[in-house]
């Protein structure tokens, strides 16, 4: 399809709008996971609505240090991928278009929640985060906008601003998208060397092993449920030898720490193994919390959680997460 490009605001308003209006945000050098993020637009707009999507390297959420000059600018092969995706037109408005005057003197502030983890380790970036989202929201003015589940407190934080200030937008997280590998698709990967990124692997395996822990805990659990509560019970599977499988997984069960802390344990014996490779892994967090404001959560904790993590390999730094559900029999995502 022809993808229109558009670098002003009055273009993009000038466009005649018949159906909902969904927008996909980036800050381009676009791949598969944009992609998947522009058809999940797509299917939500429909063939009567219109999918946008922003291509903005965003200089407020970049801190002294970080990577604003080298981040990867690829307009034309960003305006092709999206034109193939169903976007309907690409805005990539200048700085001085966004920031008509300079950097804004009113920003939006994130939060308590925005100084955990991310907000810990990068300080102010997600006051630049919401800031530049919430001016791009007036901008596109969409009916619903898309955000990859790959940034998990950054999606948490742009629903928080959405809810306590009112925003008339629909917030849709779409799941995050890896390689074959499991290395979780991101725009910076094209950083890393090829030892670089054998390293890197040890983020998602250190995710998949807090994930396989919890499913196995899950299972040992629900096999330990079956144990037999009466004499004449326990006779009767005893017979069909029943009783000593589901003995066995009562002491399993029943021995092994299990939950939140079981979790936490299977991922960091992993990522300790990252430190010892060349390069070695160099770990900023590894954190279980709640989706609801980013703190860890306790042993007894029941519902979604958000499993993170978060490391540098050479000169890049990487992020990925998994979510995972706590106190439903055999609930592991």
């Amino acid at each position: 399809m022809t993808t229109t490009l558009l670098s002003t605001a009055d273009e993009l308003h000038a466009r005649v709008r018949r159906g909902r209006r969904a927008v996909v945000m980036t800050m381009g050098a676009l791949h598969e996971g944009h992609a998947t993020l522009i058809r999940a637009a797509r299917a939500i707009a429909g063939p009567e609505g219109e999918v946008v999507v922003t291509v903005f390297v965003n200089p407020l959420q970049f801190g002294a240090g970080e990577d604003l000059d080298r981040y990867p600018r690829t307009l034309d092969a960003d305006l092709a991928l999206a034109g193939r995706a169903g976007a309907d037109a690409v805005f990539a408005p200048s700085v001085d278009e966004v920031y008509p005057g300079g950097a804004p003197q009113v920003r939006v502030t994130a939060g308590p929640m925005g100084e955990r983890l991310e907000g810990a380790v990068r300080p102010g970036h997600f006051d630049g985060m919401l800031t530049v989202v919430a001016k791009l929201l007036h901008l596109t003015r969409p009916d619903v906008a898309l955000y990859g589940q790959k940034d998990a407190q950054q999606l948490a934080l742009i629903r928080r601003m959405v809810r306590d200030l009112n925003f008339g937008v629909e917030i849709v997280g779409v799941p995050t998208v890896r390689e074959e590998d499991g290395l979780a698709l991101s725009s910076r990967n094209r950083y890393l060397s090829p030892e670089e990124r054998l390293t890197a692997l040890t983020l998602s395996r250190a995710l998949f092993a807090g994930r396989d822990r919890h499913a196995a805990q899950e299972a040992l659990r629900a096999r330990a449920r079956e144990v037999p509560s009466t004499q004449a019970r326990a006779e009767a599977l005893s017979a069909i030898g029943e009783s000593r499988a589901a003995a066995d997984a009562h002491a399993v069960a029943t021995a092994v720490p299990g939950g939140p802390a079981a979790v936490r344990a299977a991922a960091r014996q992993i990522l300790d193994e990252g430190v010892h490779f060349e390069p070695p892994l160099v770990l900023d967090y590894l954190a279980l919390v709640d989706p609801a404001d980013f703190t860890e959560i306790g042993d007894g904790f029941t519902g979604e959680a958000v499993l993170a993590v978060a490391a540098r390999v050479g000169s890049t730094r990487l992020i990925d997460n998994i979510p995972l559900t706590f106190g439903t029999p055999g609930a592991a995502s």
